[in-house]
């Protein structure tokens, strides 16, 4: 596969041609699992879409969503389009609240996945000579080997570290030269908190590039990280369901994630109607795989908020750019018949100086009432300086925090490095409504 580093042919290529080659593509994908896969056949059959003569993009709004209990009720290999003989790996979540969703990959589809994730990074300004570190975790989850396959097709210096093992993780970066960090962004905060404990002062570290992932993040968490770092924080965007990370990326602009729409389609939704909503609208991202051949999903419900801008970017890419998801509409908390996004108190917080950022949400219901508190940790010395007057200074922020989302919620300040670390997807949300505990 060519490309590895900037696909003209396809990255620049004009929408009105790039839609052509999607419809093809598109087509070719119906046909793919109306043969292979039960489940899609019926599903076409019923809703009267013919893969062998579909033409118009636009048909793709007849044919229903599939969603993650789909593929659960289809586990573990019901939507698999090709014969286990042709399966070269198989990744999977967690499923800690029921099956887990299983995905499955060709060798072509590996190719493929190493070949976005290359040009990706490339667009990020990652170039062969880079050291990455990558502390994603490796496993089922498909952030740590995607991004793997795709450095060593850049043809950079890949580190496999893994997430976890913080202190080590400080020492390889030290001892080895690592310039691109690849992790979550809550896990990234953290390597600087340890990495300062430490000693260690980034400014004279070389490395200069974070590819930051697998959760939602704000842009002042963007300017938290690049201040803490020394670094370029871009995000990267992807759902193991469709491919992994990959499936779409900012470029060195960060003026929204680039989708490869060369081989993914993306619509934007109302997430109440499921009416498709024009660029520009903020909705529900929905994907469709365009060339995979293990596994392909046909208008995928990823619940990720975001919008869409079809401008061509100042980088000269033409496809389609999705903003950072603001979070997911299963993220979404209802207090007191008021929507609330983890994201939009983050917002407010990253704009706090003397305060951390680490903090957990803690949702309860209490005598039929609704209770939302928010714990967050200040650093020591500003610990220290106002321990006799936290009470003003937790009001402050409420009062912050109640002219943006419009409700009261009950500040705890916390103790430096009392709110336990993520080395992964940081969980910023406790709801004992639903039985969780602390």
């Amino acid at each position: 596969m060519s490309g590895i580093y900037r696909e003209e042919q396809y990255e620049t290529m004009p929408r009105e041609d790039l839609r052509k080659l999607q419809a093809q593509r598109l087509k070719n994908t119906l046909i793919n699992v109306y043969e292979n896969v039960k489940f899609y056949k019926k599903r076409l059959d019923d809703c009267g879409v013919n893969p062998y003569k579909f033409e118009n993009l636009e048909d793709i709004e007849k044919i229903p969503f599939t969603t993650k209990d789909d593929l659960r009720d289809n586990y573990p290999f019901g939507l698999f389009a090709r014969h286990m003989s042709d399966i070269v790996r198989i990744h999977s979540s967690s499923g800690t609240t029921g099956n887990p969703t299983v995905v499955s990959y060709t060798k072509n589809d590996i190719a493929l996945w190493g070949n976005l994730i290359a040009r990706d990074l490339y667009g990020a300004g990652v170039r062969k000579n880079d050291i990455i570190q990558n502390s994603y975790g490796y496993g089922l989850f498909t952030g740590g080997l995607g991004l793997h396959y795709g450095a060593e097709m850049l043809g950079a210096t890949v580190i496999p570290v893994s997430g976890g093992l913080t202190e080590r993780q400080i020492k390889i970066m030290r001892d080895y030269g690592s310039t691109v960090l690849c992790c979550t962004p809550s896990y990234a905060l953290h390597i600087a908190e340890i990495g300062k404990e430490n000693g260690l002062d980034f400014k004279n570290m070389p490395l200069r590039i974070g590819v930051f992932g697998a959760e939602p993040w704000t842009e002042e968490m963007r300017s938290e990280i690049e201040a803490r770092l020394n670094i370029q924080a871009i995000d990267i965007y992807g759902l193991s369901e469709i491919m992994g990370p990959g499936v779409s990326c900012e470029c060195t602009e960060k003026n929204g994630l680039h989708v490869a729409e060369d081989h993914f389609y993306v619509e934007i939704i109302d997430p109440a109607t499921k009416k498709p909503l024009p660029c520009g609208s903020q909705g529900e991202i929905v994907f469709t795989s365009l060339t995979k051949e293990a596994m392909p999903l046909i208008r995928y419900s990823t619940r990720d908020l975001s919008m869409l801008d079809n401008h061509t970017c100042s980088c000269g890419r033409t496809h389609v750019r999705m903003k950072k998801p603001m979070g997911r509409t299963d993220d979404m908390l209802i207090i007191r018949g008021v929507n609330v996004f983890p994201s939009q108190i983050e917002e407010v917080l990253m704009k706090v100086k003397e305060i951390e950022p680490h903090y957990l949400i803690v949702v309860d219901r209490i005598n039929y009432m609704d209770t939302i508190e928010l714990w967050v940790e200040v650093s020591e010395d500003v610990f220290a300086e106002k321990i006799n007057d936290l009470e003003k200074f937790e009001s402050a922020i409420e009062n912050k925090l109640y002219a943006v989302i419009g409700i009261g919620i009950d500040v705890k300040l916390k103790e430096p490095k009392t709110i336990m670390r993520s080395e992964g997807k940081a969980k910023r949300v406790i709801d004992k409504r639903k039985g969780d505990v602390i």
